[in-house]
């Protein structure tokens, strides 16, 4: 584990356009508002979507207010009357054309952001990479896939994976960062956006320190948990430090940092595979990006069409409110 300071943590509440607050009126005006509803698309959205969706949101029952955050690309509405997985379901049609996120709101604003690293903040499988320079990258590859997916045990196969890299120079490491590690379209706005509004940031990897340190140094999370890369004489030894960071530790992980900061409800998450689905569960708001389908089932709603920064439309933050970088 390694900690940041790098972003300081404001110790008030959010900003207002942090919190998930929109002005209601009509009838929703004397009810406090439960669920958030987010339609939105970086190509843009045609004008008949809001009309759309609040009438398909109307016959199921429910009561609607809001509508465009940023005009032609997200869509932000206020929703009363029926439960979140029924707007969900009613909506679901619209992932055709648009990122759909619904959520409960939060006893107050979001202060935690946790996010997986592999396949999520970057763009690729670190483990798969390194193993493609010991020459194993098609039998790792597929492994990690099917972990990903949920038909294998996370910690089972991770030590299994990490036994062909036995004997791989340690430099080797440093080399596939340089050569192999991207983040993910979006990953730098995010991250400086949601620190710009004291929300402290945590990447939680399944994957090495040797690589999501300097990820998270280079994007700009306050802290970082990921797994240990054993070395001995300048080589890798094939195993990895034990606790081993899987599903329950990524869970445990959310669930200690958020106590100090309004709990878990007040935690928004992010990942892509199966092995994220207990802390996407557990936070206030758990999202999946281009996600694995048994994450996909288990989230408020998926990140498929734009980019990282769909987060920030989620917060109810314009464009003209973020902090863009490259």
């Amino acid at each position: 584990m390694s900690e940041r300071s790098a972003h300081p943590i404001a110790s008030a509440d959010l900003p207002l356009a942090v919190a998930p607050a929109i002005t209601i009126s009509g009838d929703l005006s004397c009810e406090p508002v439960m669920i958030r509803v987010t339609l939105a698309h970086p190509r843009g959205l045609a004008s008949s979507v809001l009309a759309s969706a609040r009438a398909a949101l109307t016959a199921a029952g429910a009561r609607v207010d809001g509508g465009w955050l940023d005009e032609g690309f997200a869509i932000r509405l206020g929703v009363g009357g029926i439960e979140a997985d029924k707007a969900r379901a009613t909506l679901a049609r619209f992932g055709k054309l648009s990122d759909v996120i619904v959520h409960t709101d939060p006893p107050g604003p979001f202060r935690l952001f946790v996010a997986d690293m592999d396949s999520t903040m970057i763009a690729c499988e670190c483990l798969d990479e390194l193993a493609d320079y010991a020459g194993f990258k098609p039998r790792v590859a597929a492994i990690t896939e099917r972990a990903m997916r949920g038909e294998l045990d996370f910690s089972a196969t991770l030590t299994e994976r990490v036994a062909l890299l036995k004997g791989l120079p340690e430099a080797t490491i440093a080399a596939c960062l340089d050569a192999r590690v991207r983040p993910n379209p979006g990953a730098a706005t995010l991250i400086a956006t949601l620190s710009a509004n004291g929300i402290r940031t945590m990447l939680v990897s399944g994957g090495f320190t040797a690589f999501a340190e300097p990820v998270g140094d280079m994007l700009g999370f306050d802290r970082v948990v990921a797994n240990r890369l054993d070395v001995a004489d300048g080589k890798l030894t094939g195993t990895v430090a034990l606790p081993i960071v899987d599903a329950a530790a990524k869970r445990a992980a959310l669930i200690a940092e958020a106590g100090a900061r309004g709990g878990p409800a007040r935690a928004l998450s992010i990942g892509d595979g199966a092995n994220d689905i207990e802390m996407v569960e557990a936070a206030g708001l758990g999202l999946g990006y281009r996600p694995k389908p048994a994450l996909a089932a288990a989230a408020d709603g998926s990140i498929r069409h734009g980019d990282l920064t769909t987060l920030l439309w989620v917060l109810g933050l314009k464009r003209s409110q973020w902090t863009v970088l490259p």
